[in-house]
């Protein structure tokens, strides 16, 4: 049976946050002090509209195309944010959803099948992005509070932190969704972490991929493998959210940790330590320990570490999964 890939984003959503142990972040087992997980299930719900605009494709209901389809991915991601934010009452899965968007949409543009949905065409629905998609995007800052870094110097007029007062500078330089992301991929000094969601945006989704083929390829509920693939991502790169607010130290020490907890290699090697763009093999994502996971999950709680943008990783990963066969169903 051919599914539709707005059940399959929404799934993802809802599969991501009942994924557990995840460290650090809310999951079935688990609230934060300011966040918790029924809130999570809200913004799924509510993220719909969003989802289903990125899979219509600015089309309408006779199927003609709507004047703002040159702008439907910022579009699409601007009414998922707004639906997000008015069901869960915060900010739940803004950077899911800027990962799901381009991913329902590349799913879509390409016919719908599961060999259609490839890093090559996820660039491209990225690289197809105009100034309009940037706007809006922009937009979606105002709906919700969101963490973020400063930007560079010389583009302090296009701080999103601005909302939609920043669309006379993206036209003036003719600024693009992805020419944004491209803004934030690098981080802003030497030893910083850079933004792993805007380097999927402009590298072509590589570790929502290869992630994904740890999940489809491992075994048991999806919501264990979603568990495995977080810590896996988590070791293989240190996390922006952690480095945003406790700092990058910190956030490669998590990553240390997290990667003690995989399996079927030495632990002390590049691969299993933390180290930025190791190759984090199959096998050690398959093996890694979710019981002592609840016990490093204890441990970032109580030290405010949140590494949320592995669990936006994770969802697209799932994503990607669902759409080339992982199930639900034992």
């Amino acid at each position: 049976m051919r599914r539709d890939p707005v059940d399959d984003a929404t799934l993802a959503l809802l599969l991501e946050v009942a994924g557990t142990p995840k460290p650090g972040n809310v999951d079935r087992h688990r609230d934060l002090a300011d966040l918790r997980f029924e809130a999570f299930l809200g913004g799924a719900v509510g993220a719909r509209e969003g989802l289903e605009l990125a899979a219509d494709g600015g089309t309408g209901a006779d199927g003609e195309a709507g004047a703002d389809e040159a702008a439907t991915v910022g579009r699409a991601f601007e009414r998922g944010v707004e639906g997000m934010a008015a069901r869960a009452g915060t900010n739940t899965q803004f950077g899911c959803l800027l990962l799901l968007v381009p991913l329902v949409r590349a799913t879509v543009a390409g016919g719908g099948t599961d060999g259609d949905l490839t890093p090559a065409a996820v660039d491209r629905v990225a690289r197809g992005t105009t100034v309009d998609d940037a706007i809006a995007f922009y937009r979606a800052f105002e709906h919700v509070d969101v963490a973020v870094a400063d930007p560079p110097a010389d583009a302090a007029d296009l701080d999103v932190r601005r909302g939609g007062d920043a669309a006379p500078a993206l036209r003036e330089r003719d600024a693009t969704l992805r020419d944004v992301m491209a803004l934030s991929a690098d981080p802003p000094e030497s030893d910083g972490v850079p933004d792993r969601n805007a380097r999927e945006w402009v590298e072509g989704f590589p570790r929502t991929f290869r992630a994904a083929e740890w999940i489809r390829s491992d075994e048991g509920p999806l919501t264990d493998r979603a568990a495995r693939a977080f810590l896996g991502l988590l070791a293989a790169e240190p996390d922006t959210l952690i480095a945003a607010n406790r700092g990058p130290e910190t956030a490669r020490e998590a990553s240390e940790r997290a990667a003690a907890l995989l399996g079927g290699a030495d632990p002390a090697s590049d691969a299993l330590a933390g180290v930025e763009g190791a190759e984090i093999d199959a096998d050690a994502v398959h093996v890694a320990d979710l019981d002592a996971a609840e016990e490093l999950a204890v441990e970032f709680v109580d030290e405010g570490i949140n590494p949320g943008t592995t669990a936006d990783l994770t969802c697209a990963a799932l994503y990607v999964a669902l759409r080339r066969g992982a199930e639900v169903a034992p």
